[in-house]
């Protein structure tokens, strides 16, 4: 399965060690799946790091390093598309484009703008959801 990889998960995995999100992140990058990360996404968790939790910039380079070793980086088109329209916040509609133009089965969140959107693909996967596959 290729999995955009949201913000928040990359947030809760990287500050709470074997939580649901960590490992569903981990399961994001063995195969067969195929881990995404959008440049959107990192620029957002980089500014939320460093505004909440600035002692932890040093640790977040090492996880994204080692999470960028396996993740394939895309980018966010500037083009808006019909179906971004349904996510209630606009911050989150560049993630979608990003998951649209790199053709993925699914975006693993725990945003309810995303999880609350009525899209039928990609689909909307929380952490827990998508260890159960």
């Amino acid at each position: 399965m290729k999995l955009l990889i949201d913000t928040n998960i990359l947030i809760s995995a990287g500050l709470f060690p074997n939580s649901v999100p960590e490992k569903a992140l981990q399961k994001t990058l063995t195969p067969p799946n195929i881990a995404f990360l959008c440049d959107y996404s990192l620029d957002e968790l980089v500014r939320v790091v460093r505004r909440k939790f600035p002692q932890k910039e040093k640790e977040l380079e090492i996880f994204l390093y080692k999470i960028l070793l396996t993740a394939k980086l895309i980018h966010a088109p500037i083009e808006e598309i019909a179906d971004e329209a349904k996510i209630r916040d606009i911050k989150d509609r560049p993630i979608l484009r990003a998951a649209l133009e790199a053709g993925v089965d699914a975006i693993l969140t725990g945003d309810r703008d995303f999880l609350e959107a009525d899209i039928a693909h990609p689909k909307m996967l929380t952490a827990a959801k998508f260890l159960t596959y």
